[in-house]
């Protein structure tokens, strides 16, 4: 039932051969394009029963009842129509990999993604398939953040893009039997209820009073902090006119009403909808300054993006911004939800999910969104998952699926949370370089991006130590032990659980090497100060002088290729004195001690061609030379 709120996808969809159309056709083409897919399929199977099929045909009957969610049906026309065509499409074979997913054939499903990559490699959704190619194991062993429960409020049509507000649950239903009866699928159209918050069950639905309501459909609904404003998708009707595009289909819009009284007036389309082009599923930034939205409008990525528009004091809007490529991909993004975190809420099939759509998450970190979440099993199945909206005051949220028994009802789901979204736990494991065996008793101190220690931790017989930190920043792991060099790694912390291995080499190994090199340790960029959790490295010298009293170093100090060759000799050369004199603070003889700043004149990368932030970090290094 989502779908038919979600026309904005249809066009892709219903790209056709058209050479393949004929007299045989015309009168299952005309249900097709009117988007009567019931009746269309019945028209299309004429044809089969008659001798009449072919790769348009087959095809045509594949699209339709992917519309209609009978997956299993789409998937057994789309393998008969890759079967009768030379000319399948990249977009058709990740259409026929997202309906085997959504059948659980997950060894086929693995097979069309990989005759989707080998046809579009340059494809966002290819390249994230090929990275992960085992994707769906991956999730389906996620540990759950949430349970999620049927509520008893659905019906026996399609209920969805539950919002709750002011102790009402505002949802979407096709239950108004007076209602027209839709092609697509032959349910009512959509109308939006509201139901009454009684002793923690929701009863009691009812239409919102007033002009939100049409006779056609209408979809998600959101409100302003103050309740007086609502927006709203519906199709492209306002006033009595009803709009189509030049394509003959009626896109859809999003609304704003205003309250007066307990009833809902003065209907308005916002000024950057269209009639060739969809607007739908609002969300409102926690402080309503910002409406955030999914599209298919030109300049987008692919079959439709989320866009952000700003609500100026004044009640007008900005000009809509697409959220950008770490967000969109060539599939679908839509059903955005802002919690009152900030965390962004939506569902897409472009990005690797379980089947069909599924829930991401994602926030915006110094100006960017960081890589989205998938937030796997409840929330999400081999079904579409969508309309997820989450209201941590009353630590309650909501999901719509259409995975029950008839997979043309969407039903809502309430959710809860079992555990904090934003965790990852750290399972940091330290061996012996040399011997690989675990080492234990080590210190493991691990620091945020701003070089502030947030756990001290020591490892168990198993050589490991665990910490749960905030998930999608920067953190720094350093493990310390007596007769060992220090390391550390910088790592960002992803998913459920990350697994990190350090090695640490024995001292005395190092002195028979002769050299001690630090890479992107002591130093950040463009800085010759001494970093907090650079002393231990540093401390780790002085103990190993003190223990060999007759060792003698020299200190060389290199910077990366970024910047004039002389300001970074004199950095250097800081970075060198710096260090020097922090040996010699603590109680090192500067005898035994000398200092270079070797500049940019030597690096491990010559950055001829340009570099990495990883490969500019190693050439950001200090070296401990052991001279006698």
């Amino acid at each position: 039932m989502k779908n038919i709120i979600q026309t904005i996808f249809i066009l892709l969809l219903t790209i056709q051969i058209v050479s393949a159309q004929n007299d045989d056709t015309k009168k299952a083409d005309k249900h097709f394009n009117r988007l009567e897919f019931v009746d269309a399929i019945k028209d299309y199977e004429k044809l089969i029963s008659k001798g009449k099929a072919n790769a348009y045909v087959y095809k045509q009957l594949a699209v339709a009842n992917y519309n209609i969610s009978n997956t299993t049906e789409s998937a057994r026309y789309f393998k008969q129509y890759l079967k009768n065509t030379d000319d399948a499409s990249a977009e058709d074979y990740f259409r026929y990999a997202q309906i085997l997913l959504s059948n659980e054939n997950y060894d086929e499903a693995k097979s069309a993604f990989k005759d989707f990559a080998s046809k579009a490699p340059n494809d966002s959704r290819a390249k994230a398939f090929k990275s992960n190619p085992n994707f769906v194991q991956d999730l389906s062993g996620k540990e759950p953040n949430y349970n999620a429960q049927p509520m008893n409020l659905n019906s026996e049509y399609s209920d969805f893009g539950a919002y709750e507000y002011d102790t009402y649950l505002y949802f979407v239903t096709a239950r108004n039997k007076s209602r027209r009866t839709y092609g697509w699928n032959d349910q009512p159209t959509t109308d939006i209820y509201k139901a009454e918050n009684v002793a923690g069950t929701f009863k009691n639905e009812k239409m919102l009073k007033g002009d939100i309501n049409s006779k056609f459909n209408e979809g998600t609904i959101v409100f302003s902090n103050d309740g007086k404003t609502a927006y709203f998708t519906r199709n492209d009707y306002v006033d009595g006119d009803y709009n189509k595009s030049e394509e003959g289909i009626s896109k859809l819009k999003i609304y704003q009403a205003q309250k007066v009284g307990e009833e809902w007036k003065d209907i308005k389309a916002l000024p950057f909808t269209s009639s060739e082009y969809s607007v739908s599923h609002p969300a409102l930034s926690t402080d309503d300054s910002t409406l955030y939205f999914s599209s298919d409008m030109d300049g987008g990525y692919g079959q439709s993006d989320l866009y952000k528009v700003s609500i100026n004091d004044d009640g007008s809007f900005g000009e809509p911004q697409n959220l950008g490529a770490m967000i969109n991909t060539e599939g679908r993004e839509s059903f955005p939800f802002i919690d009152s975190d900030g965390k962004l809420f939506f569902s897409s099939d472009g990005h690797l999910g379980l089947g069909g759509l599924d829930v991401f998450y994602t926030k915006n970190k110094d100006g960017s969104y960081v890589e989205p979440e998938n937030l796997g099993a409840p929330i999400n199945s081999s079904k579409d998952d969508f309309a997820f909206t989450y209201f941590n005051q009353v630590d309650r949220g909501y999901v719509s699926s259409n995975r029950g028994e008839n997979p043309l009802n969407d039903n809502i789901y309430q959710v809860q949370l079992l555990k904090p979204l934003d965790e990852t736990n750290f399972i940091v494991s330290v061996t012996n370089a040399d011997t690989d065996e675990p080492l234990s008793n080590v210190d493991v101190n691990i620091y945020d991006d701003e070089d502030n220690q947030i756990a001290s931790l020591k490892t168990n017989p198993k050589g490991e130590a665990k910490e749960i930190v905030i998930s999608n920043l920067e953190y720094d792991i350093q493990a310390n032990l007596d007769e060992y060099e220090s390391v550390s790694k910088t790592v960002s912390a992803k998913g459920d659980a990350m697994e990190i291995n350090l090695k640490l080499k024995p001292i005395k190994k190092i002195i028979e090497d002769r050299e001690i090199t630090f890479s992107n340790v002591l130093f950040d960029f463009d800085k010759a100060t001494i970093r907090p959790e650079a002393a231990f490295e540093l401390d780790k010298i002085v103990a190993t002088l003190k223990k060999y009293p007759d060792l003698i170093i020299k200190i060389e100090s290199h910077t990366d290729r970024r910047g004039p060759e002389i300001y970074n000799q004199n950095l250097s050369e800081a970075r060198a004195q710096n260090t020097m004199k922090y040996l010699i603070e603590k109680g090192i003889d500067e005898s035994r001690l000398s200092a270079e700043g070797k500049g940019e004149s030597e690096p491990l990368n010559d950055c001829a061609d340009g570099c990495t932030e990883e490969e500019h970090e190693q050439n950001r290094r200090s070296k401990f030379i052991i001279v006698e």
